[in-house]
């Protein structure tokens, strides 16, 4: 059955995966951002009406993430006017191993409307069409925790399972935690993508504190640094989450991408140069 898709953050990596594919389904999507019509801001809550009127579901991606301060009152106002708005049901997209965004979850969980969970790992796209993509571009990779094994996932992935779990509802009331099928440290990683552009890529491991301060000159938001920060020394440094999950396999009936297959398939694009 057609249904009205409310895709919030539907302009970043995964937000336009998921509203590609439902569109592709036949689905009616309303993508909203600061640059939308309607307009939607996550810092004013005046703007959530407006969005969420007439739709029947929604993927809500909080940005930059919902770890950072401020987002959790932010998802409690958006979840009680979606109540108001008479929607059926919200996929939330959160982060492995965060704590700060396991309190957003459970607003969501106990707020009475029918919901499924996916909490991501490190995505593959981060080399890509994020926060790493010039240190591949320029052939030095400098980031912290180089002991950490990350089962990095890929954006593709993490979109077929929402646009799955969000018109699923044998998913209502789950958590499903997308990782890729193995894990890898950034060395191993920085390795696999020298060899499928077939040039040379160094990976130098540097501090937490020097990596935020690389940040800082490089002119992004404290929020940011202070992200990333909570990202590499929390998540990380946990080994706890750094654990394999076999749910894109549970939900979808097939394996997750590999880092090489992605690797390969990236180069193919240029984009790395």
């Amino acid at each position: 059955m057609k249904q009205n898709i409310l895709v919030i953050g539907g302009t970043g990596k995964t937000g336009r995966r998921v509203a590609k594919k439902l569109k592709e389904s036949g689905h009616n999507v309303r993508i909203v951002g600061r640059k939308t019509n309607p307009v939607f801001d996550w810092e004013n809550p005046e703007t959530y009406n407006a969005a969420l009127k007439d739709m029947d579901r929604a993927y809500i991606v909080y940005y930059p993430d919902l770890a950072v301060p401020g987002a959790r009152d932010a998802i409690g106002k958006l979840v009680e006017k979606a109540i108001k708005a008479g929607l059926d049901k919200v996929v939330l997209l959160s982060g492995k191993g965060e704590t700060e965004a396991e309190a957003c979850e459970q607003i969501v969980a106990n707020s009475g409307l029918n919901y499924t969970l996916v909490r991501a790992s490190w995505f593959n796209q981060n080399f890509s069409e994020g926060a790493f993509l010039e240190f591949v571009r320029q052939g030095t990779v400098a980031l912290p925790m180089p002991e950490a094994e990350i089962p990095f996932v890929d954006a593709d992935d993490i979109a077929d399972v929402v646009s799955k779990v969000l018109m699923d509802d044998t998913f209502n009331g789950k958590t499903i935690t997308v990782t890729g099928p193995q894990k890898s440290t950034f060395k191993e990683v920085t390795g696999i993508m020298a060899e499928a552009i077939d040039k040379p890529i160094q990976f130098v491991p540097i501090s937490i504190d020097e990596f935020k301060e690389s940040m800082r000159k490089a002119g992004l938001p404290n929020t940011y640094v202070w992200l990333f920060g909570y990202l590499f020394k929390e998540v990380l440094g946990n080994p706890d989450n750094q654990e394999v999950s076999n749910d894109v396999a549970v939900v979808l009936g097939r394996p997750a991408k590999d880092f090489e297959t992605y690797a390969k398939e990236t180069a193919a694009t240029g984009i790395w140069g």
